[in-house]
């Protein structure tokens, strides 16, 4: 027995040999974009191993398809909501915009934010987002998800304590 046959392989590294030019293929596929496809092949596998779950892979190709499209799915709402403060900077007359370092500070406070609300439950987010950016009041919020008050006031507790931990971090 050689000195290599008695080492366990890496799990990591045998996931991606295995599996990485795949992945990027059925990404270039999805993307139409060779740099891109590289780009989430890359960060999928950073997620997992992140994750440490590499050794409970059972089906590696739909696992790394799921956290393929979680990736796809976070960078289009990142565009989105760049594109959305791009827009309402537009607007503005130019000695009111921010300077560049502002507006990347923004930017990245704002997707911090979202991650945040997309971490909760549903009707948490929702309570939240009626109560921020329509300024709603519990009973509006209440009615609308068709829940207690007491209930909205549980929803909002738990989105300002994860707004209050993203302060902090």
């Amino acid at each position: 027995m050689t000195a290599s046959s008695s080492v366990p392989a890496d799990p990591v590294h045998t996931l991606y040999v295995e599996h990485h030019g795949w992945l990027q293929n059925w990404l270039r596929g999805k993307l139409g974009n060779t740099f891109e496809a590289s780009d989430i092949a890359h960060d999928t596998f950073v997620n997992v191993i992140v994750s440490g779950m590499a050794t409970r892979i059972e089906q590696p190709r739909p696992f790394l398809v799921t956290v393929a499209k979680n990736l796809l799915i976070r960078q289009y709402r990142r565009r989105v909501l760049e594109r959305a403060y791009l827009d309402a900077l537009a607007l503005l007359a130019e000695e009111l915009a921010p300077p560049p370092e502002e507006r990347l500070i923004a930017l990245e406070s704002l997707q911090a934010v979202d991650q945040v609300l997309d971490a909760l439950a549903p009707k948490a987010r929702e309570a939240f987002l009626l109560a921020h950016l329509e300024g709603l009041t519990y009973a509006a919020i209440a009615e609308r998800l068709g829940v207690s008050m007491t209930s909205v006031k549980r929803y909002l507790m738990q989105a300002h304590r994860q707004c209050f931990f993203l302060a902090l971090a």
